[in-house]
């Protein structure tokens, strides 16, 4: 029970003279510092809230146009026009001394001076924001700038001038548009057109014909008021209804996975690097914080939206029976960790101060050390985020809702994010080319039990120093992670350093109080729940086939030679793939993002395409002469390029649809054509991984310091999952993901059909590869 004493403050005894209390000084100096450091975030929120509040004025402005009114008034010269005069009347004089005829006029030019700087700040704010809904800068040719879109951006770039705080600019960001219906129904049917013969284009042509003269009108005003009401008429049904309320596992079917610097040497000292990990990312949370971090920019001017930065730590998915919820503390001081089937809690501060990396690779090495034996349930716990949402609700009410059970969960779902200590080896080797995918699989899903799958993200660090993350994708998008992965990647190989023999630097603080173990007291019929899920989560796993690879002939800078974007040349190579792979197309699914707009999260750019179908089929023909094809994949390319644009500007066909139905089912009525699409799958599901949000180094200088990006697991069950990352010049990483289970699906198959039309399409163009290093 030494936990138990550690954790308690003072205790009491009732003896005959009375109460006797006996204090902790050590606990009462650590409950001080934890007030101090809370009102100190408390008085750095409120600060932040004010100046975020007032930008782009500040103290100063204010004081520059009190002084300035005040001036002019010295010089005779009322630039109020009468409105000091005014003001100055409806202050009463009172039967103090105090308040003279001088006195009242310094409160009404400080009155004055004050309405006019807060008019100024509205005006601001609102002539950034018209100016942020343009969008026609995204749909001119590179190098072909008009003159309405140089005047833009100089207008934007005067009015974002002044250096911003990470959520600076959330008030000026537009909202999300509701299209017109026709107008998505129009791009619906162009877009189902090359997947359909003549007599089921024609009855999908009638349903939404039916649907949008009957049904449609009603449901789209209802879209229309909550997009004048909410700040976003998506984003709040889509996290509840495609990933809360979904009852089936989220390892695999949701949560996605980042990788390491794969091609750079790390110390392979696990503790030691997990401990400059560990320190980087509440490095970056304090960042997170004070709102140090700048805002994401397109272009350089244009700010994307941030509110999804928000729940990044101290996050948790807690399970419901009928839909989950994400609980968000507002800070948390420990993280939980996992080893060889038990479960730590490891402070992160000591008083006020954030432990140096050498403190926290102690803690880490401690439990790597540790000895003591497993609890009866306390390995496959974590199974239990693994498999059904029910399963784990009703167990989570009936055993985890009191006592020891209780207080250690609560230890787990409060922390910061959840650490796993592997004892596995995993990371890239050039010359074993399973090695990438055994990585991926390692980080998916583990062996079921040791990712607490339901934490914002869980932070693995393997044997050998290798680390990556596996996410909850509910609280946030692909990006967002990104931006963290980025700075502390970078943070740990720039800025922290090791020792020669693989060690954070500075030496330890022993006085430290080692990591309280988490106890448990799991009965014999939860261990079978847990089990159960365990057996759902396994099965799921090995179903699971996953293939990445390392492609090197070219990169985005030979790409760019056929005057094509680098995704939009990987989305017409897919599609040759797919169709090589299994003689047809189908549904494409690729991820944009809408963070141009106020609390925007993504849209579906539909890659399939009449242009891209007819060049495909080209490829396979030998009838055709290379200008012509060169023709048909510019068209293609063109077409993906159009359709891209007019998902990031809101004008994208699947969220309208989406919330659409979501208003049909409130109102009760159903619609075939909406029953229809809903139902549609997805059976290639594709993501470019997003790289060098924030530029902590030089990658020209630095080539090999890539992260191989991530992936996910398969949409559908007969269908294939793809992420790419188009890294630097010379390379693209791919992570693709089927099911065994599928007779039509091959992951590694698909990925040398990706292989070979990448080559395949880049020699139309006669693009050559590039020479190996000597």
């Amino acid at each position: 029970m030494a936990e138990a004493h550690q954790a308690v403050a003072f205790q009491f005894t009732v003896t005959p003279d009375g109460v006797d209390f006996q204090l902790s000084r050590e606990a009462l100096k650590h409950v001080y510092l934890s007030g101090i450091n809370s009102w100190k975030k408390r008085f750095i929120r409120i600060k932040n809230g004010i100046l975020r509040g007032v930008y782009p004025g500040s103290p100063t402005s204010w004081l520059v146009v009190v002084m300035a009114t005040m001036g002019s008034s010295y010089c005779n010269v009322d630039i109020s026009m009468g409105m000091i005069c005014h003001i100055r009347k409806y202050i009463p004089e009172g039967c103090s001394n105090y308040l003279t005829l001088q006195t009242r006029t310094l409160i009404s030019v400080g009155i004055f001076s004050t309405g006019v700087w807060v008019t100024g700040i509205f005006l601001f704010r609102q002539t950034l924001k018209l100016l942020l809904s343009y969008h026609g800068w995204m749909f001119e040719m590179h190098g072909q700038t008009s003159r309405i879109t140089k005047i833009w951006a100089i207008c934007v770039r005067l009015l974002s001038n002044r250096r911003p705080m990470l959520y600076t600019f959330q008030t000026s960001l537009p909202k999300l548009p509701v299209p017109k219906v026709s107008a998505t129904i129009k791009r619906y049917l162009e877009s189902v057109r090359p997947l359909l013969d003549d007599e089921e284009y024609y009855r999908m042509e009638m349903l939404a014909k039916d649907f949008q003269e009957r049904t449609a009108p009603r449901l789209q005003k209802y879209l229309v008021l909550k997009s004048w009401w909410a700040t976003n008429y998506v984003s709040d049904w889509w996290e509840e209804y495609i990933y809360l309320r979904s009852r089936g596992p989220i390892m695999v079917n949701s949560n996605y996975y980042v990788m390491d610097f794969v091609l750079t040497p790390h110390t392979e000292v696990q503790a030691a690097r997990l401990g400059n990990v560990v320190h980087a990312m509440i490095m970056y949370r304090r960042k997170l914080d004070r709102e140090e971090i700048k805002p994401v920019m397109a272009l350089g001017i244009v700010p994307m939206c941030s509110y999804q930065m928000e729940r990044m730590f101290n996050t948790t998915r807690i399970p419901g029976k009928e839909s989950d919820v994400l609980q968000h503390l507002v800070d948390s001081r420990h993280v939980a960790v996992y080893h060889k089937g038990r479960f730590y809690k490891v402070w992160l501060y000591q008083g006020t101060q954030l432990l140096k990396p050498r403190d926290l690779e102690m803690q880490f090495q401690r439990i790597l050390d540790d000895t003591c034996p497993i609890q009866p349930g306390e390995e496959k716990l974590a199974a239990l985020t693994a498999g059904g949402r029910v399963q784990w609700a009703e167990a989570r009410q009936t055993y985890f809702n009191t006592g020891k059970n209780k207080a250690s969960l609560e230890a787990i779902e409060k922390a910061a994010f959840f650490v796993t200590l592997d004892e596995e080896s995993h990371g890239y080797d050039p010359e074993d080319e399973a090695s990438l995918s055994l990585y991926g699989k390692a980080l998916l899903h583990g062996n079921c039990y040791n990712r607490w799958f339901d934490k914002s993200f869980t932070l693995v660090a393997f044997k050998n120093g290798k680390l990556g993350l596996n996410t909850e994708h509910a609280w946030a998008d692909a990006p967002v992670v990104g931006h963290l992965w980025e700075f502390v990647l970078a943070t740990d190989a720039f800025h922290l350093d090791y020792n020669e023999s693989g060690h954070c630097q500075g030496k330890p603080n022993h006085s430290l109080a080692p990591p309280q173990r988490l106890q448990w007291e799991i009965p014999e019929e939860c261990q079978k729940i847990i089990e159960s899920s365990y057996e759902v989560a396994k099965a799921l796993a090995d179903d699971v086939e996953l293939y990445c690879f390392q492609f090197l002939p070219f990169g985005k800078g030979l790409i760019k030679k056929c005057r094509s974007s680098p995704d939009a040349f990987v989305q017409i190579a897919l599609q040759l793939a797919h169709f090589r792979d299994k003689g047809n197309f189908c549904l494409t699914y690729e991820a944009s993002m809408t963070r141009m707009f106020r609390d925007g999260r993504t849209e579906t750019v539909r890659s399939c395409t009449a242009e891209t179908t007819a060049f495909v089929r080209a490829m396979t023909d030998s009838g055709y002469m290379k200008p012509d094809l060169q023709d048909l994949f510019r068209k293609a390319a063109e077409k993906h390029q159009h359709l891209y644009r007019l998902a990031m500007t809101g004008a994208g066909i699947d969220r309208h649809l989406f919330c659409l139905y979501v208003v049909s089912k409130y109102l009760g009525l159903h619609s075939p054509f909406l029953a229809q699409v809903l139902s549609e799958p997805w059976r290639l599901s594709t993501s470019q991984t997003a790289q060098f949000q924030i530029r902590m180094f030089d990658p020209e200088k630095y080539p090999n310091h890539l992260a191989a990006g991530g992936g996910f697991g398969p949409v559908a069950d007969d269908g294939y999952g793809v992420s790419y990352m188009i890294a630097g010049e010379n390379t693209i990483f791919f992570h693709i993901s089927s099911k065994f289970s599928s007779s039509e699906t091959n992951a590694q198959r698909f990925g040398n059909h990706i292989h070979q039309a990448l080559e395949d399409i880049a020699a139309l163009f006669e693009l050559p590869s590039p020479k190996p290093e000597s």
